[in-house]
């Protein structure tokens, strides 16, 4: 438990301060492998967790070993017979390509901007912001990013905060700007917190 995360969430934003001592507490790591933590990241778009577990551990017993050579060398007609879309084979090919070329280098993003790493990704096709944003959080293992188009999200904080409606893109910027600069810790509570049935901590 990090407790000064703990404590700045304690002094910026009681509901989630009591919201994080419900749930265990998220700690980052970076990921071993960022090629395949981008193909994750693209089969997993629109599908829930578990049916993305089962599609990729498919695709990974296409190959001795996931990397962009070995993707490149699986015909799309096996890889669709493991669940994934030609859309999506033609993005995760895409990004390997990219990187077989020597045009995207992924090793280099340790050292770059949280804006910039963005900038980079969205130029891939089928990674959009979101996709972008996910991977900052659970691959770079970034402290500080915050996702206004997860639905997930947006739920939580409906629930967490009481909201009748909504809420909107710029409710939850607003609320998330306070967070800062760990929203990547408050994302993931919130997210932990929106299976929980016991978190409807609005003030009394």
């Amino acid at each position: 438990m990090d407790k000064k995360v703990l404590a700045h969430f304690k002094k910026v934003d009681p509901i989630l301060y009591k919201a994080s001592l419900k749930v265990e507490f998220p700690y980052m790591q970076k990921a071993e492998d960022y090629f395949i933590d981008l193909v994750q990241t693209i089969i997993n778009q629109q599908l829930s967790d578990k049916a993305a577990d089962t599609i990729y551990k498919r695709f990974k017993n296409l190959m001795p070993k996931v990397s962009p050579e070995n993707v490149l060398k699986i015909k799309d007609e096996k890889i669709r017979a493991a669940g994934i879309s030609y859309s999506k084979i033609k993005y995760i090919k895409g990004v390997a390509e990219e990187i077989v070329s020597g045009k995207l280098d992924l090793k280099k993003f340790d050292k770059q901007t949280d804006e910039i790493v963005m900038e980079e990704l969205v130029k891939l096709n089928g990674i959009g912001p979101w996709s972008a944003e996910m991977f900052l959080m659970f691959s770079l293992g970034r402290e500080d990013i915050f996702s206004a188009g997860d639905q997930g999200l947006k739920n939580a904080i409906k629930k967490l905060y009481g909201f009748k409606t909504g809420p909107t893109i710029q409710e939850t910027l607003k609320l998330s700007s306070r967070w800062s600069p760990y929203r990547t810790y408050a994302c993931r509570i919130l997210w932990r917190n929106l299976s929980n049935p016991n978190t409807n901590l609005t003030p009394d």
